[in-house]
């Protein structure tokens, strides 16, 4: 590469820069490097590859950039996009070469730095995502988007005091932005701050009325209620043309939530059903791929297999697994069980997930099925070990057990009883309807799509009851259920049981689980820090008249509810 294959003002910007930082001027290098990138970027190449990476044609974008890097090697904007490139494709380790490359070629680059900050958070580099970011403030104490993600990553790491303290420096320098006010009143609940997360909250509206996030935010705390001045202004809201639909969403459920509150249950349900309806064209969902995993392995996790394995895995007996639909009652379960000297409380892990999709890389499914068959005693052993180093980062006391409460584990009860055979496994269950409505009424945001439609949920429902009767049927005891209703209306007696399923003392301190302070992240933080109550359990009554899509869907689980029918464990 000869200079001359670099634009004349571009190349002269470099030399400039490269004197500037020779004479020991950075601050003057600095500034001419940038120029230099401004100007690179609106050439015709760059453009190309750029619209190209916009349009997600990422091998088109690849095949522009690399020709545009050959006759221009040391251009940090394109090694910028190169590495984004490869982050999109799954190149982790050279996505993250790339950005330090682009960093090295300047070193004031900013958005290289924010660029890698965010690569480090996606994989769970916390401590060098904030390293980044750090590296942005220093040189730009007032960057927006480094300041947002330094509050993130210390709520991620569940360094909660330093997130407030990081949402108030936010604050500080950027006091109209609306959406750093949303995104600190979801921390703020988080810890149980109700009182401040709803000033937030109320705040990122006054800023931006249209808030949607800000809107679902407060239906999520569950105990605030709506009045008709809100109703109207999420109506305005909603009137807007270019609202974005992840937006209009968000109000939609957000204003189903107030028609409920309001005692309007026609006009709820068809809020909810608006926003189920935008959610599900953005994400598509395949209801045949849980009924397939769940007969795949009703196939493989038979008594003869486990009677084979008997012994084998890791012998560590600290985790608890809770397992459920969301909205079924496993957050008071949590709860409670948090509420015990002996255990630790965490959240909704992805470990065994991850393991899951670790044995089988390609695909398909149940693919860790397939693997799980061919693993020897050691492998399993390993794999045990693995998930409680990994979950060890989760935990900040001594106490000896502790809580991975993610609801879907109980698509994995088969790889979790082989390589964690002491383990317990609790299964939550609540009334079929009422956990139905809960969840369609439900804007989760990510992950659970199978909750917005009727029948998708009363197929998942259906799928969940025939993979725990077939453990019950195959490894007899091995996974305890609670009944929510039972759990509401004889509390004691339902905690006694179950910690004797955990083997544990029965402790006062578990009927007084609303006085445990702890972080809780999922819709249910507010519910869970007041006395139990049967508030709410048939709120689903009144929206019967347009459940008969998920009756149907039901089928005979709910005729038999609490009870399995007959037969269900070999669909």
């Amino acid at each position: 590469m000869t200079s001359a294959q670099v634009p004349g003002p571009i190349a002269a910007l470099r030399a400039r820069a490269a004197a500037l930082r020779a004479s020991g001027d950075q601050a003057g290098a600095e500034a001419a490097e940038l120029e230099a990138i401004a100007a690179g970027i609106e050439r015709p190449e760059f453009r190309a590859a750029e619209a190209a990476f916009d349009a997600g044609n990422f091998e088109q974008a690849e095949v522009l950039l690399r020709a545009h890097l050959r006759s221009d090697p040391l251009d940090p904007a394109g090694a910028l996009m190169l590495g984004q490139i490869a982050a999109k494709c799954g190149a982790t380790r050279e996505a993250a070469n790339l950005f330090m490359r682009a960093i090295r070629l300047a070193p004031a680059y900013l958005e290289a730095h924010l660029a890698l900050a965010k690569h480090h958070r996606d994989h769970g580099e916390y401590d060098a995502a904030l390293s980044a970011t750090q590296a942005i403030l220093t040189r730009q104490p007032d960057h927006l988007p480094a300041l947002s993600l330094r509050a993130s990553l210390f709520e991620q790491l569940r360094r909660f005091e330093e997130a407030d303290a990081a949402f108030e420096e936010l604050h500080r320098r950027h006091p109209r932005d609306a959406r750093g006010w949303a995104n600190h009143a979801f921390m703020l609940k988080t810890v149980g701050r109700q009182t401040d997360a709803i000033d937030a909250y109320r705040k990122a509206l006054a800023l931006d009325p249209g808030h949607g996030h800000a809107w679902w935010g407060l239906s999520n705390l569950k105990t605030y209620r709506f009045d008709a001045d809100d109703i109207a202004a999420m109506h305005q809201a909603l009137a807007v043309d270019d609202l974005s639909g992840e937006a209009r969403t968000h109000l939609w459920f957000a204003l189903g939530k107030a028609l409920d509150d309001t005692d309007q249950p026609e006009q709820a349900f068809a809020a909810y059903s608006s926003g189920a309806e935008i959610r599900l064209r953005a994400h598509p969902y395949d209801p045949q791929k849980v009924q397939d995993h769940v007969s795949k392995s009703q196939r493989t996790c038979t008594h003869a297999f486990f009677a084979a394995r008997q012994g084998w895995g890791s012998q560590a007996s600290d985790p608890i697994f809770i397992v459920s639909l969301p909205r079924s009652g496993s957050t008071l379960i949590e709860q409670i069980l948090a509420s015990h000297p002996a255990i630790e409380g965490t959240e909704e892990l992805k470990d065994i997930e991850r393991i899951a999709l670790s044995l089988g890389p390609k695909g398909g499914t149940g693919a860790w099925l397939d693997a799980l068959g061919e693993m020897s005693a050691a492998d399993l052993a390993r794999l045990g070990d693995h998930y409680i180093e990994a979950t060890r980062r989760f935990r900040h006391t001594d106490r000896p057990r502790f809580t991975d409460k993610m609801p879907s584990n109980w698509v994995y009860t088969g790889l979790i009883h082989s390589i964690l055979p002491r383990a317990k496994i609790v299964s939550v269950r609540r009334h079929p309807l009422g956990c139905g409505f809960a969840n369609y009424s439900q804007h989760f945001n990510w992950g659970i799509n199978f909750s917005y439609d009727l029948e998708h949920i009363g197929g998942f429902y259906r799928a969940f009851v025939r993979q725990m009767a077939h453990f019950d049927a195959v490894l007899p005891g091995r996974v305890h259920h609670v009944i929510y209703e039972d759990l509401v209306q004889n509390t004691e007696s339902e905690v006694r049981r179950l910690l004797d399923y955990l083997e544990l003392p029965f402790d006062e301190g578990c009927l007084r689980f609303f006085e445990t302070s702890r972080p809780v992240y999922t819709p249910s933080s507010e519910q869970v820090r007041s006395p139990i109550n049967s508030e709410g359990m048939e709120r689903w009554k009144r929206y019967e008249p347009w459940l008969g899509t998920l009756k149907q869907a039901l089928g005979d689980v709910l005729d038999h509810y609490p009870r399995v029918p007959p037969g269900i464990s070999s669909d």
